[in-house]
């Protein structure tokens, strides 16, 4: 089995390094768990939107892993943003292969990946930029909320 903190840790690389991603993002990345995040998306404490996946030993055994977006307890009025989320980008995610709205709890969209250490970061690499798309629906689901 592939080292997932070495995976992680040369993604956060790829990511920093990107110029899709300039000076107001940030990633956290706990070793098997990573989140990406712009400084404007109220996640200092990792309780707020962020795009986040996990590779721990539970997706290992089930050989399959997330990505998904979620806009935790730190979001402001988190439901309403959600479902402000989901009006503006909500066909968008549908037509993404592989990605389900889910509209609930914290999480706004999900994908589930096979385990496949297989050009792994460029894989993730892909769907952070995939996901990226959504950055100015979730600056716009901020300001309807925050008004």
């Amino acid at each position: 089995m592939k080292n997932v903190k070495g995976v992680f840790r040369n993604l956060e690389k790829m990511l920093l390094g990107a110029k899709a991603f300039g000076d107001d993002w940030s990633v956290y990345n706990r070793g098997e768990y990573l989140q990406l995040y712009k400084d404007s998306w109220h996640n200092h404490n990792q309780g707020g939107i962020h795009f986040e996946t996990y590779i721990e030993a539970r997706e290992v055994r089930q050989k399959e892993f997330p990505i998904c977006v979620h806009a935790e307890e730190d979001c402001p009025s988190q439901s309403q943003f959600i479902q402000e989320l989901l009006s503006l980008e909500g066909d968008r995610i549908d037509s993404w292969k592989g990605y389900k709205t889910v509209g609930s709890g914290y999480t706004v969209c999900v994908r589930k990946l096979p385990l496949n250490f297989k050009n792994l970061e460029q894989r993730l690499f892909e769907e952070f930029c995939r996901l990226r798309k959504l950055e100015a629906g979730i600056e716009e689901a901020l300001r309807r909320v925050t008004r």
